[in-house]
């Protein structure tokens, strides 16, 4: 299963520090999911035009069944990965965005300052996540069996899951 993770961070793409979100995507889903993964990853400065684009080519060219973002997601003038999402999106799928707010507000009050989505294009399934690697572990391991069904769906693949 071709899987993308995008890291969205004038910083870490600038090399001020690493990126640490990328790498805790990975953890989790390659501990979720039993099916050999092949990962391409890219680390891109807040730039949306440029997230647009890559978003497509993913997608429509590398054909990555599912492409997690990280970052970008916050209220900040410079945050705008779910409207580039939402630019390459055929279908939205909200309920992602809402079960990462309604799981992260338990712990942290300012969590309903997200503004994460999720949706389809063509046969895939793009996820916008938190850029905090803690916020990736909390959030994305509750999407797992939504991210199975989806790709059911919409794919026509339901990716083995680990027990």
């Amino acid at each position: 299963m071709k899987v993308a993770r995008v890291k969205l961070s004038d910083r870490a793409a600038a090399g001020v520090y690493p990126d640490a979100s990328g790498p805790e995507i990975e953890r989790i889903v390659e501990q979720a999911f039993a099916e050999p993964l092949e990962w391409t990853r890219v680390l891109l400065p807040d730039n949306q035009p440029k997230l647009e684009q890559e978003l497509r080519r993913l997608v429509d060219e590398e054909k990555c069944l599912l492409v997690l973002t990280a970052g970008g997601t916050g209220p900040s003038a410079r945050d705008f990965t779910p409207e580039a999402t939402r630019a390459v999106l055929e279908k939205e799928l909200p309920g992602f965005g809402e079960i990462m707010r309604l799981t992260s507000y338990a712990a942290v009050k300012t969590a309903i300052l997200s503004r994460a989505t999720a949706g389809i294009r063509g046969r895939s399934l793009i996820i916008n996540l938190p850029g905090r690697p803690t916020a990736v572990a909390e959030c994305l391991p509750l999407l797992v069996p939504a991210i199975a069904e989806a790709l059911d769906h919409i794919a026509g693949f339901r990716p083995k899951l680990r027990t």
